[in-house]
């Protein structure tokens, strides 16, 4: 048989399953970047006022190096944190559509029809780079109706499918390397955060003539960047990321026909089912312990990345008012530091919602894996299964947000000479994050527990406050757009006051909604 036999049925089933998802995030991107370019042709008019505000080494961190100052230039470099997300999107939906249809049993059913060992994989990866080249069009297409020049726009619209091009590959290569979903998601998005961390640290030292500025030249992520849209308009890089791309699916192939149906290359560390195995929690603990120790790690050096270069933002931003006024919008309430640093510590928790998401969606996957049932048929109650996990889902980010916190405070108190006074301060305001996080939480745990089939769509939570904080840290936003997100409502920290009564309702709002999840689950078959 042909291994891509039934490829474009495949694609058509993908297209149909995510008829609502994928141009929803198309779209969402497109607006987003194109309505960038008239706010801040207003906020910053002048070549000078551009150069001044993406000059210093904390926006350098952030969003990259400016390559020119130009408006088309200066909008791409502010827009530098949307290949991140395009890459992120492009890695979970080629795992989605590979590993968990395997990790299901969905891909052993459909192997037993016509169709080809690797047209899943095929299916999956035209769907997503087909996806990028759509996302590459309209963004084109926007940023040209915006009076910026064609070829810019044409060069922006191709740094954003080259991201996505890049770890759609790294996703399929994750998807070979072992046999549970959450894993391979795992192992894809540390290649993503590495990738970011490198173009930090090499465009930052860059900056200041370091000797690390090579960082960025072994990043997908600074690949993508050093296109240079309206500026150099490097076309040959996108042939590079290409045949890169090309590589990785050549190597994704590779592996695929190394492996059975529904296993991974890695070996799966198996272990008696007594002794350190003998309770729920003990295998919630073996399940989760990974994912956490990853997170914790990588939110460790998010808080000593952030923490590094909070002393130099703080020189530019006392002599511009229009850019102070953008970071109290961030978050900010009094200090312009304390407005970048509680900025920043607001978009560490957005990341931990994701990190509390991608937890309680663990228990989807024992659920849908069939794994679940041999737990349940012992003495063990549902709510007692479910509670295993969700301490982790719920304590978790908290570990994650403590160590940014700590490692914030140590960062930018030895940068200040007041480790003292400043570690405190930035675990506090990591950790006001949580009543935010708990709430995403307790939506995925009500979806997981009403509508099951329906578990992905937790992901949607995170993402639009993901997408508020874009638009509202940079363009002013109606106050109820902005209410939406659980994270408007915390307080501003460090720097601002505390008030118990926002923080009191989210609570309340994640104790309702989680337990009503829980109710569900109670009530539901299982699996189903």
């Amino acid at each position: 048989m042909n291994s891509l036999a039934g490829t474009s049925g495949l694609i058509r089933l993908i297209l149909r399953r995510d008829r609502i998802v994928l141009p929803l995030w198309i779209l969402c991107l497109t607006a987003i970047s194109v309505s960038y370019v008239k706010q801040y042709g207003d906020l910053f008019p002048t070549p000078d006022s551009r150069v001044k505000y993406a000059s210093n080494a904390g926006f350098i961190t952030l969003y990259g190096e400016l390559s020119g100052s130009s408006l088309g230039e200066f909008v791409t470099w502010r827009l530098g944190f949307v290949p991140v997300m395009v890459g992120l999107i492009s890695l979970l939906t080629v795992i989605r559509h590979t590993r968990v249809e395997e990790e299901t049993g969905r891909r052993e059913l459909l192997g037993a029809t016509v169709v080809g060992r690797h047209a899943q994989l095929a299916a999956a990866l035209v769907a997503t780079l087909g996806a990028n080249v759509v996302l590459a069009v309209l963004l084109a297409l926007g940023m040209h109706s915006q009076n910026l020049p064609l070829a810019g726009s044409v060069a922006i619209g191709i740094e954003y499918a080259a991201a996505g091009f890049l770890f759609a590959g790294i996703g399929a290569v994750a998807a070979q390397l072992t046999a549970s979903a959450g894993t391979a998601r795992g192992i894809a998005i540390g290649v993503l955060g590495a990738a970011y961390v490198l173009r930090a640290a090499g465009d930052t030292s860059a900056h200041t003539n370091g000797p690390l500025a090579w960082l960025s030249y072994v990043s997908p992520i600074g690949w993508a960047q050093q296109i240079h849209p309206y500026a150099q308009n490097r076309w040959w890089l996108a042939i590079v990321i290409l045949a890169v791309t090309v590589l990785l699916v050549v190597a994704a192939v590779a592996l695929a026909v190394r492996r059975d149906v529904g296993a991974g290359l890695l070996p799966d560390r198996l272990g008696p089912a007594d002794g350190g195995l003998g309770s729920p929690f003990a295998l919630a603990w073996r399940l989760h312990r990974g994912l956490l120790v990853a997170w914790t790690a990588g939110f460790a050096l998010l808080g000593l990345l952030f923490g590094g270069v909070a002393k130099g933002v703080g020189d530019m931003m006392r002599d511009d008012p229009t850019i102070q006024e953008m970071f109290r919008r961030m978050g900010g309430a009094s200090g312009l530091i304390d407005s970048f640093l509680a900025g920043v510590m607001v978009l560490v928790g957005l990341i931990a919602s994701a990190y509390a998401v991608q937890a309680t969606l663990r228990m989807r996957v024992e659920e849908s894996s069939g794994r679940v049932e041999p737990v349940l048929a012992t003495a063990t109650s549902r709510w007692h299964w479910a509670a295993s996990h969700l301490v982790f889902s719920l304590l978790g980010p908290a570990v994650a947000l403590l160590a940014a916190g700590v490692m914030q405070g140590l960062a930018y108190g030895l940068a200040i000479g007041d480790v003292g006074g400043q570690l405190p301060r930035m675990i506090g305001a990591a950790l006001v994050q949580l009543p935010a996080v708990w709430v995403l939480a307790a939506v995925a745990i009500a979806i997981f527990g009403f509508f099951p089939q329906a578990s992905m769509v937790s992901w949607a939570g995170p993402a639009l406050c993901i997408l508020i904080g874009l638009v509202s840290a940079g363009v002013a936003t109606a106050q109820w757009i902005r209410d939406i997100s659980p994270f408007t409502h915390l307080p501003s920290l460090p720097g601002g006051s505390v008030s118990a009564g926002p923080l009191v309702v989210l609570l309340a709002i994640a104790l309702a909604v989680g337990l009503a999840g829980l109710v569900g689950l109670r009530r539901r078959d299982l699996p189903a």
